[in-house]
């Protein structure tokens, strides 16, 4: 079936809804997201802190976009959710001829690289200031078929995006049974009956400290900040000491292959746990970063950082601000743990070799998560490839 194409013009017309500006009053602001992803309510603002004189209501069934960032997708259908919103200048509304043609309709069309591209050859400017005028945004041509025939399409195309939708569902619930199961096992090794009189990470370590120097510069020794230490992953930091600042750090406090760096402070890093092993640089840590050094005459650093990054581990440095914390307390801040704190979090020690059966054992389990992330992502792609596949067929009329 060959679809013919149409000025969207034909189907939709700029409105203005306009309301004055009040300090006092509170406006409902839109925003619209890049890549076809829709339009959401950004903040309620109040009418005192914004410049604008007057702003336009965004109704459900609009079609509105941004000006500046139309070539990029930044274009919707507005929904309920946002019904009633404010809308600046920057966002053009255009309201449907809704016995022409079907808001899902346009909403599906509009995810599609080829009317993503219509709009970038129609946006004027530079510096990235390339707005699109609404008269010429009116003028892009799409395709339109009966009303019938579109029903039908969108009716097609939602079933199978929902098929999509329910097989992304059912690979991330696979893979969070797994990392579960992980999480389980763990708790099978280091039980809360194992922390009984467990030694302390200070009597396993030989060095246990926050870095002391962030003075940035240029020099050959590098600087370990939060942003380096992710979850189980270390990441070469590209930042200098300054080279009268590098001179002051001791011996010690130089990171060594094996170490154990772990996230101090700042929300949502504390107790991230990442194994050093770039051990061909020179560097040391700041001080929201720390560094536990293992006695390998009673514990493998392996050991100890499966530990500290495990579930047992990770209850002994996370925050303890939400006060449910029955355990042995930790002197934990808010957002700051200081090495006082780290010096008595318990730390069961099994003789060496049940040690290396313990990292063995969960090195094996890692590595099948692994290889199901790595399944799991590439699957996710080639469903991600398949919605402009699916979409690029429904508006040729291969559907």
């Amino acid at each position: 079936m060959i679809i013919t194409t149409i000025p969207l013009r034909k189907i939709a017309k700029q409105v203005l809804r306009t309301i004055d500006v009040l300090p006092g009053t509170s406006y409902r602001t839109i925003g619209v997201k890049w890549w076809g992803e829709g339009a959401y309510e950004r903040e309620t603002i109040d009418g005192s802190q914004t410049a604008a004189k007057t702003l336009s209501i965004v109704r459900e069934y609009d079609l509105i976009i941004n000006k500046i960032w139309v070539r990029h997708g930044s274009i919707a259908i507005a929904g309920k959710d946002v019904d009633g919103c404010a809308a600046s200048g920057e966002f053009p509304t255009f309201e449907l001829d809704l016995n022409e043609v079907l808001p899902r309709w346009l909403h599906w069309y509009t995810k599609t690289r080829e009317f993503w591209d219509k709009c970038a050859q129609l946006s004027q400017g530079t510096s990235g200031k390339n707005r699109i005028k609404p008269d010429l945004f009116l003028t892009v041509e799409i395709p339109l078929p009966p009303l019938e025939e579109q029903r039908r399409v969108v009716d097609r195309v939602e079933e199978l995006v929902g098929k999509i939708e329910e097989v992304r569902s059912l690979r991330q619930q696979a893979l969070k049974e797994v990392e579960a199961l992980m999480g389980a096992e763990e708790v099978k090794i280091w039980t809360d009956e194992s922390l009984k009189n467990a030694p302390t990470l200070q009597d396993v370590t030989t060095y246990l400290s926050r870095g002391r120097q962030s003075k940035q510069g240029e020099s050959n020794h590098y600087l370990i900040k939060t942003q380096h230490v992710q979850m189980g992953k270390y990441v070469k930091p590209q930042i200098t000491l300054a080279p009268d600042i590098a001179a002051k750090v001791s011996p010690e406090a130089i990171a060594r292959h094996g170490d154990i760096l772990i996230a101090c402070s700042a929300a949502g890093c504390l107790g991230r746990v990442a194994y050093y092993t770039a051990s061909e640089i020179v560097a040391s840590t700041d001080t929201h970063i720390a560094i536990a050094r293992a006695n390998r005459e009673i514990i493998l650093a392996e050991y100890l950082y499966a530990y500290l990054k495990g579930f047992q581990g990770q209850v002994q440095l996370r925050s303890r601000e939400k006060g449910d914390w029955t355990r042995e307390k930790v002197g934990f801040r808010l957002t700051e743990l200081n090495v006082a704190d780290m010096r008595r979090i318990p730390i069961p020690l099994p003789p060496l070799p049940e040690q290396r059966r313990i990292v063995a054992y969960l090195d094996e389990l890692q590595t099948k998560l692994d290889t199901m992330q790595q399944l799991r992502e590439q699957a996710m792609k080639e469903l991600d490839a398949l919605l402009p596949s699916i979409l690029d067929k429904a508006f040729k009329g291969e559907l």
